[in-house]
């Protein structure tokens, strides 16, 4: 039997890994395993690591809709001005756990350590189910990518990590941007922000990290081009794009790299940001 949500239990926000509200014991969340069904809905889950900065940007995902599979790769080289990647069925190419993520694609490889830390969890309603999501902002990444011609490249940058597992409504879209960058006053920062998931006006996903101190945004708004969120402009240099019709699955995704200008939520100025944007737009 499908346990039913508790009004008052949602939306919630908090540390993971800390006690939560007895009124959240009735669902499933993670650490545990989550249903791969609820009522009608199939669970969607993923794990997305996006490292930034100014020499290389790197995402590296893997998602499941039910027992579909799904996983993709992208590096931008900024140096070179040459984009690489790979979207796959199944594995593909991409290994992630904890603490680490891997490309194994020919003569392309790549081995990512993640100083990972607790991060910020929210369980929020998506109609009448809900989703978990954890963010984690600024996480310090370093590695090694050896490029198809052979060069040797030494990884170091920040992350931000995205888990999520959810019983999103069938038609889903939202707007995202995560990055890392530095204010004018020589803070380290960090960003996940959205609209259209998991963005109550509180207990929201929307997070802002000054020197790892994670505080909750206020709702910002996206540019229909994905040129701004809120007072944060963006300028694009490489997209990953892809469209899918699998006639129960159809999706069209949009996520450039590029660099940030302009104010954080939090009223933080920045000196240098370097990320993403995203619109998806997925019937599931």
């Amino acid at each position: 039997m499908t346990a039913p949500l508790t009004p008052a239990a949602l939306p919630y926000r908090g540390v993971f890994g800390a006690r939560r509200p007895d009124a959240l014991r009735a669902i499933a969340l993670p650490p545990a395993p989550m249903p791969p069904r609820r009522g009608r809905r199939p669970l969607k889950a993923w794990r997305y690591v996006g490292v930034f900065g100014p020499d290389l940007m790197i995402c590296v995902a893997s998602a499941r809709i039910g027992p579909a599979r799904q996983s993709f790769w992208a590096i931008w080289d900024r140096g070179a001005g040459r984009l690489y990647e790979r979207t796959a069925l199944g594995r593909g190419d991409v290994s992630l756990s904890p603490g680490g993520a891997q490309i194994e694609a020919g003569r392309l490889s790549l081995a990512l350590t993640l100083e990972e830390g607790d991060g910020i969890e929210t369980v929020c309603r998506s109609g009448g189910q809900y989703a978990w999501t954890r963010k984690q902002g600024g996480i310090r990444a370093t590695g090694r990518l050896v490029m198809p011609d052979g060069r040797e490249r030494r990884v170091e940058g920040r992350a931000v990590i995205d888990d999520t597992a959810a019983y999103y409504e069938r038609h889903t879209a939202w707007r995202w941007s995560a990055g890392v960058g530095s204010s004018v006053d020589g803070a380290a920062v960090a960003w996940n922000l959205v609209a259209g998931v998991n963005d109550p006006v509180t207990s929201s996903e929307r997070t802002v990290w000054v020197d790892g101190v994670a505080s909750e945004a206020p709702a910002t708004r996206f540019a229909p081009d994905l040129s701004a969120v809120g007072q944060l402009r963006f300028s694009a240099e490489a997209t990953r794009e892809h469209r899918q019709n699998l006639l129960l699955i159809r999706s069209r995704y949009r996520q450039p790299f590029g660099t940030f200008s302009g104010r954080l939520p939090d009223g933080s100025v920045l000196a240098a940001g370097f990320g993403v944007m995203e619109a998806h737009d997925v019937w599931w």
